[in-house]
């Protein structure tokens, strides 16, 4: 017995989920019930996979007879890829529980959608995601890595009687095959240097500095551009709103892992002989992605936009913990690079987890009353209770409070930050700490930011009749948002546990372990030493629990002496929803202190009394957002690319004749160069 043969039924279940699909146009309910199911027994085979291979800690290797004849198929299962197998496994079955309910709207009679179109390429994506983590030469893994990306253009694109569902596509599928590109560049360095296209071969490689940073130079920007970086993101904020909800939640919450993933396989493994400069490029590209991130997500109104772009900024925080890992790694201080790893690869697994809830907490919004625009919603916590609560842990997760996983991984990323004295030269513990505080004001505003979320969507009155009328979701998608919740807390509370487990990866990639991480059980987590640094999120959550008691009983002697009565209304009448802060109004004051960051475009239309030109009757106030490297970065490589074009059509004279010259001296050109 071998994870590999669970991990192969893995495969099996998400490729029949797809082949399930293909009736769901004539029967609706193979869609939501038949591909769900099969799709739920593929994320728990994952899991148990994932979960074998990091505790046997033994990778297992296979080679199918698939492919050319003198090219077989290369797969490995290890503790890294067992740990993001688990990963892309939990969120699929999680999903799978989700998918029906939400699903009901799509198999309506009046919906025109191709249905076996979203069951087929849901299966593929989840199938092409698995593969790459099984992939153990270039061939192989390329093969999944278009799977996966080809797949889920078709998903982004369901909706494509939107012309902007269908720029966002096209979008999408161009800077995924560009970063393509950059990725077989990449491999391509390494299997010139190592003789061949399997993993083992560029293991083996000799590589100079310089070809090594070539090598990573094309890998950083291949996978860069599919997790989201700054500034190659354009494609995420686009691309990851438009597409279902489920799949929203997939392609956030585990995609961008597995290019993070990809990353780390190359880096660690493949290159191996890791340099400190690496690290600092991905520490300034970290920190530009979680500053960039956040700030573009406080301005966003529309839900799934703004949670797109916290995306980036997480994102950022797992580039910045690989950054401090690289750097230490490369300057000879592994076990500090063994903790800046463990920081980016709890945040890996936190993420995943508060950004499927939060991404799915949208859908059940969007499917109970149609609206992702923030300033439409409110009072959503009556209507919604239970939903109400997950999405609140999973703010309280995003936002790095304790004692829930955000903080854990946060937390570990200040703990690697923190041993900079430790490093000779003065730039670089001048670097870290500024890295530091740059880490420090994207968790402050990524707590405002979800202060405004929760706090307009969810709080004070309805905003418009159909959030008036909102229902709770559905149960099946109530239990999938709330296993996230409770995952949520539990990674949380006992960070001890899970690292106990993870620390098989650095094991694997560098021969080091934490040195003290859980050390002392699963009370402490002590990354370096009890001396240095310790947390314990059960006493803190005993803590929280025992001061919310006491406030409660305070606070219900005092209400025995309180009047009550309503709120003051100002001499206006009965408060209602126009009184009540919107989503801009909230974000305004970062909005001018952050200003020269967006290019903003502000219209205010004031409608007067024609009778009485001083008396105003009515305000309309409407603010536009635009990313700067739209017309910093691909605005003027679109001219560029255009003027190319032109140029080279210039060539296309319409005559059979200078047709034919051109094809003779061609073939002039190649005999003389192949002779």
């Amino acid at each position: 017995m071998s994870p590999l043969i669970f991990a192969y039924l893995a495969l099996a279940g998400a490729l029949a989920s797809g082949v399930v699909s293909l009736g769901a146009d004539r029967y609706p309910h193979l869609l939501r019930y038949g591909s769900s199911l099969f799709l739920g027994a593929c994320g728990l085979l994952a899991i148990v996979a994932g979960g074998w291979a990091m505790i046997d800690e033994t990778p297992a290797t296979d080679v199918l007879a698939l492919g050319l004849p003198w090219l077989k198929w290369h797969l490995r299962f290890d503790p890294l890829s067992g740990f993001f197998f688990s990963i892309v496994g939990l969120l699929v079955f999680v999903t799978s529980l989700f998918a029906p309910g939400y699903l009901r709207e799509y198999t309506h009679p009046g919906n025109k959608q191709a249905l076996f179109a979203l069951g087929l390429f849901s299966g593929l994506f989840v199938l092409g995601m698995l593969l790459v983590l099984l992939a153990d030469d270039a061939f192989v893994f390329m093969i999944s890595w278009e799977l996966m990306s080809v797949s889920s253009y078709f998903l982004v694109a369901y909706q494509h009687q939107h012309a902007a569902n269908r720029r966002a596509a096209f979008l999408y599928l161009l800077m995924a095959h560009i970063g393509g590109v950059a990725i077989l560049l990449g491999f391509g360095v390494l299997a010139g240097f190592g003789g061949g296209f399997t993993f083992e071969a560029m293991r083996d490689a000799d590589l100079s500095a310089t070809w090594a940073s070539i090598a990573f130079a094309l890998a950083f920007i291949g996978f860069g551009m599919k997790a989201g970086m700054v500034p190659l993101h354009a494609w995420l904020p686009e691309a990851h709103p438009v597409a279902p909800s489920h799949i929203s939640a997939l392609m956030s919450g585990v995609m961008l892992k597995v290019a993070i993933y990809g990353l780390i396989r190359f880096t660690y493994d493949l290159v191996g002989d890791i340099q400190w400069q690496w690290g600092v490029v991905l520490l300034i590209i970290g920190s530009a992605s979680m500053l960039l991130g956040v700030l573009y997500a406080l301005i966003q109104n529309n839900l799934k936009r703004l949670l797109a772009y916290s995306s980036i900024e997480n994102v950022g925080i797992i580039l910045s913990g690989l950054g401090l890992s690289m750097i230490f790694i490369g300057t000879g201080h592994v076990v500090l690079g063994v903790l800046g790893l463990l920081a980016a690869l709890y945040h890996i697994l936190s993420h995943a987890l508060f950004k499927g809830l939060l991404f799915l907490g949208a859908g059940a919004i969007a499917h109970a009353c149609h609206e992702y625009d923030l300033n439409n919603m409110g009072g959503l916590i009556r209507r919604m209770p239970q939903t109400a609560v997950f999405f609140l842990i999973g703010c309280l997760a995003i936002s790095g409070l304790p004692p829930l996983n955000g903080f854990v991984s946060e937390w570990l990323t200040f703990q690697a930050a923190l041993q900079a004295p430790a490093l000779e030269s003065g730039v670089l513990r001048s670097l870290i700490p500024v890295a530091a505080a740059v880490l420090a004001l994207s968790a402050v505003l990524a707590a405002t930011c979800f202060v405004k979320v929760y706090g307009v969507a969810f709080l004070g009155q309805s905003r418009s009749r159909r959030v008036g009328h909102a229902h709770e979701a559905a149960i099946g998608m109530r239990l999938g948002m709330g296993l996230l919740a409770v995952l949520c807390v539990l990674f949380g509370i006992f960070p001890s546990a899970v690292i106990g487990v993870i620390d098989a990866i650095p094991n694997q990639l560098l021969g080091q372990g934490p040195p003290s991480a859980a050390a002392h059980g699963w009370l402490w987590l002590t990354p370096i030493s009890p001396r240095v640094a310790s947390y314990s999120a059960p006493l803190v959550l005993v803590g929280i629990l025992l001061f919310a008691l006491v406030a409660y009983a305070w606070l219900r002697v005092r209400a025995v002496n309180i009047r009550r009565g309503d709120p003051w209304d100002c001499g206006f009448g009965s408060l209602n929803s126009r009184m009540q802060y919107t989503g801009t109004a909230f974000s305004m004051p970062i909005q001018r202190v952050f200003a020269p960051v967006w290019d903003l475009k502000v219209d205010i239309e004031e409608t007067v009394n024609p009778a009485q030109p001083l008396r105003t009757e009515g305000i309309r106030h409407q603010l536009q957002v635009h990313d700067k490297s739209w017309s910093r970065l691909y605005e003027p490589i679109g001219r560029l690319v255009l003027a190319a074009a032109r140029r080279i059509g210039l060539i296309q004279t319409g005559s059979i004749h200078t047709y034919l010259a051109y094809s003779f001296f061609t073939l002039i050109l190649l005999l003389w160069v192949v002779t």
